[in-house]
């Protein structure tokens, strides 16, 4: 909901056989708006996003390691170009170990934006490495971000960010019905920041939040927040603090 298509890939449902002895998922979400790295992408307005999922089998019994090519999309409106859509293609390799609790996810993801001219330079990619534990009482991970020349051509791009999921089990209504909450920690850094769109070479953002997972669908109410002001922002208020509500329905 509001991490941008490379979220799609961490954990999806595999619900369809697929070719080479592998299995398609997919998703769709309804979003009170698309936000990435704490910028709302959207101008604050309303998203939908689909996305579509597939994943060799593992190597064997006792190496957990597949690789998996995905597809995910959002309408955007970014100031400049007005409304359009975002298209992500995503690869990669996860890797599961000790008793499924280490999680390692290596790929690269490119961002399209069809209909802008090419002079913008929207259309980008980022090489993500993702590394999370479960410990049970919580989840911990970390995931970095890197983009030769990011958005707008802006140059090396660095997105690094922390995530803590803490179930709530003593909250569950039936076996149908669950809750966790959420906070993340993220900065991001560019080296042409007036051509990302930021007052400054870097920044940080935020986010908490509750997801109530029930009969298929989860239901996510989220906290978002940056350091950049209302005038770093293009005197909009994309990168202030606000609340977003979104529902997902994984096939």
């Amino acid at each position: 909901m509001c991490a941008g298509g490379a979220a799609f890939a961490e954990d999806p449902a595999t619900r369809w056989n697929g070719p080479f002895g592998g299995t398609f998922s997919a998703s769709l979400t309804v979003v009170s708006e698309y936000s990435f790295a704490g910028i709302s992408q959207t101008n604050r307005q309303p998203a939908v996003q689909p996305g579509l999922h597939y994943r060799t089998p593992s190597i064997n019994e006792d190496i957990n390691l597949w690789a998996y090519v995905a597809a995910w999309g959002s309408n955007v409106d970014f100031p400049g170009t007005g409304p359009g859509i975002e298209v992500d293609l995503l690869t990669g390799i996860k890797f599961l170990a000790f008793e499924r609790r280490l999680t390692v996810d290596m790929g690269y993801v490119r961002y399209f934006y069809p209909g802008v001219p090419g002079s913008f330079a929207y259309d980008y990619g980022d090489f993500v490495v993702s590394v999370g534990y479960d410990f049970d009482l919580f989840q911990l991970n970390g995931r970095v971000r890197y983009s030769p020349n990011s958005f707008g051509a802006s140059g090396n791009a660095w997105n690094k960010r922390a995530l803590l999921t803490v179930p709530l089990p003593f909250l569950r209504v039936n076996e149908n019905i669950s809750f966790k909450v959420y906070g993340t920690l993220g900065n991001q850094y560019v080296d042409l920041p007036q051509n990302y769109g930021i007052p400054n070479n870097d920044y940080w953002y935020w986010q908490t939040g509750l997801v109530i997972s029930a009969y298929g669908f989860d239901v996510t109410i989220a906290y978002t927040d940056t350091t950049i002001d209302y005038a770093g922002c293009g005197y909009t208020t994309n990168c202030q603090s606000r609340v977003i509500v979104g529902i997902s329905k994984y096939f």
